[in-house]
C-alpha cells in the first residue's frame, strides 16, 4: 500500500512561528544572533605609485623667497633714505638732499641686490655640503641612520612599530631617505638654483622704489621745509599701508596687521628722528665748516 506523505504542519513556539518552507538548517536561532549585511565594505583607495625623483610641493601658508626679498628691500629702502634725506634737510639745500639721497639710493640698491645674491649662493653651498654628508651616512652607516630615523619619527608621535613600514620603505629608496632626513632631521629646505639673480633683482629694485618715494617731494618743491613735511606725510601713509600689507601677505590676522603697521611706522619715525637730530647737532656744532 503506497505511503502517504505527511501533511505540512505548523510548529508553534512560544513567540516565533516557523513555516516548513523556511530552511531551519541555515537560519540563525532567533534572538541569539545579530544580523549582518551580506555586502562587503568597499576597499580603501590605493595610493598613487611613487615616482623616483619627485619632489613635494612647497608648504602652504609660507611666503616665497621673492616675497621675502621684496618685503625686506622695500622696508629698508623706505626707512634708510627717508632718514637720510630728513637729516640732510636741516642744511636747507634741496639740491644737496637730492644728490646725497640719489647717491645713497643707488649704492644701497646695488648693495642689497649683491647681498641677496651672495646670501642665496651661500645657502646653496651650505645645503649641498649637508646633503653630501647625509648621503654618505646613508650609504656607509645605514644602521646608525636607521636609529636616527626612528628618533625623528618619535618626535612626531610615531612609535617604533607604527614607523617600521616607513623605515623599511625608505631603506629601499636611498635618495628619498636622504631627502627625508634633510627635511625632517636637519630641517633644511632645498634652495632653488634658478632664483639667485632674480632674488638680487627683486631685492635691489624694491629698495630703490621704496627709497625713491620719500624723495619725490624734494623734486617738486624748492622750499626744503615744505618738501620735508610733505615727505614725512607721504612716508607715514606708505609705512602704515606697507606694514599692514606685509602682515596680511605673510598670513597673519587683521589685528596683527594693524599692529605691524604701527610697528613699521614707529621704526621709520625713530630712524628719521635720530638722523635729523644727529645732522642738526653736527651742523650747529662749532668748528665744523
Amino acid at each position: 500500500m503506497p505511503q502517504v506523505a505527511d501533511k505540512p504542519t505548523f510548529i508553534e513556539m512560544p513567540s516565533v512561528a516557523l513555516h516548513p518552507s523556511h530552511s531551519t538548517t541555515n537560519a540563525p536561532p532567533p534572538s541569539f544572533t545579530t544580523s549582518t549585511t551580506s555586502s562587503a565594505s568597499p576597499p580603501l583607495p590605493s595610493l598613487p605609485p611613487h615616482k623616483e625623483g619627485s619632489q613635494r610641493s612647497p608648504g602652504h601658508g609660507r611666503p616665497s623667497t621673492l616675497i621675502r626679498d621684496s618685503i625686506l628691500g622695500f622696508a629698508d629702502g623706505l626707512t634708510v633714505p627717508f632718514a637720510l634725506t630728513a637729516g640732510l634737510s636741516t642744511l636747507g639745500s634741496a639740491r644737496l638732499v637730492i644728490l646725497a639721497g640719489l647717491a645713497e639710493l643707488c649704492s644701497g640698491a646695488l648693495s642689497m641686490g649683491l647681498g641677496a645674491y651672495l646670501a642665496a649662493a651661500t645657502e646653496q653651498k651650505s645645503y649641498g655640503f649637508a646633503e653630501q654628508r647625509a648621503r654618505r651616512r646613508v650609504r656607509d652607516e645605514p644602521e646608525e641612520e636607521e636609529v636616527e630615523l626612528y628618533a625623528v619619527l618619535a618626535e612626531y608621535g610615531v612609535g617604533r612599530e607604527a614607523g617600521r613600514g616607513v623605515v623599511e620603505e625608505l631603506r629601499r629608496r636611498p635618495e628619498q631617505w636622504v631627502n627625508f632626513m634633510m627635511a625632517f632631521d636637519l630641517q633644511l629646505e632645498k634652495p632653488s638654483t634658478s632664483q639667485n639673480w632674480m632674488s638680487a633683482l627683486v631685492m635691489g629694485s624694491s629698495y630703490f622704489i621704496g627709497g625713491l618715494i620719500p624723495m619725490i617731494p624734494y623734486f617738486a618743491f624748492r622750499n626744503v621745509n615744505h618738501a620735508l613735511f610733505t615727505s614725512v606725510g607721504i612716508t607715514v601713509v606708505i609705512l602704515l599701508i606697507f606694514g599692514y600689507v606685509k602682515a596680511v601677505v605673510t598670513g597673519t590676522t587683521r589685528i596683527a596687521g594693524l599692529w605691524s603697521a604701527l610697528q613699521t611706522l614707529v621704526v621709520g619715525a625713530l630712524a628719521a628722528g635720530a638722523s635729523y637730530a644727529i645732522v642738526r647737532g653736527v651742523n650747529s656744532a662749532k668748528g665744523i665748516y
